[in-house]
């Protein structure tokens, strides 16, 4: 299976796993990535500058219809919901919240499902709420990969702790061990 894109989402404790996953990608990751972090909604830009300063890869705000490219992970705006289209393009909405949270963690990951099925890798990351377990679920149920940080290396453990006991999920890694996987994952999909 050739995947085309990786979704992740996070909650309290994001801005250490994504400081963790996101620099110790290569400049030629094969994947983009689109992820929540839940924001407040006057939180500023910070986290986005700070990530792409010390990655390899661009990090960067999503934009309306954005069409996703390899190489580049895109961060939700704060106070919208970050979909992915069946082109494979961004969409925000400023819809209700889901999970008391906009941008939502289950609205990235049921859109990425229902798009590409099972060419989706769904990474649920530390959090201190239960967003995000539909979402992964939906993935899971489209064949798509379902990947939890293990709960003794997550900040915060509820998220982690929501996926697992709701989805079959495929792996439960460490922290430090989810970006070599992924890269591991894409290499060897690419070579087959």
């Amino acid at each position: 299976m050739e995947y085309r894109l990786i979704v992740m989402g996070t909650s309290y404790g994001g801005m250490k796993a994504l400081g963790t996953i996101l620099p110790a990608l290569p400049e030629n990751f094969p994947l983009p990535i689109a992820i929540v972090q839940h924001l407040s909604a006057d939180s500023d830009s910070y986290m986005v500058g700070h990530l792409n300063s010390v990655c390899k890869i661009q990090v960067k705000e999503a934009e309306e219809k954005e069409l996703l490219q390899s190489g580049v992970a895109y961060i939700a705006p704060e106070d919208y919901h970050l979909l992915v289209e069946d082109d494979m393009s961004l969409s925000l909405a400023a819809d209700n919240k889901v999970n008391f949270s906009r941008p939502a963690i289950d609205v990235l990951f049921e859109t990425a499902a229902f798009s590409l099925g099972p060419l989706v890798i769904g990474v649920i990351l530390t959090g201190a709420n239960t967003d995000g377990s539909i979402g992964l679920k939906k993935i899971k149920e489209g064949n798509g990969l379902a990947v939890v940080q293990s709960p003794e290396t997550s900040v915060a453990s509820a998220m982690v702790v929501g996926a697992i006991e709701k989805v079959a999920v495929d792996y439960i890694l460490p922290l430090s061990e989810i970006a070599p996987f992924l890269i591991e994952l894409t290499r060897v999909n690419r070579s087959c």
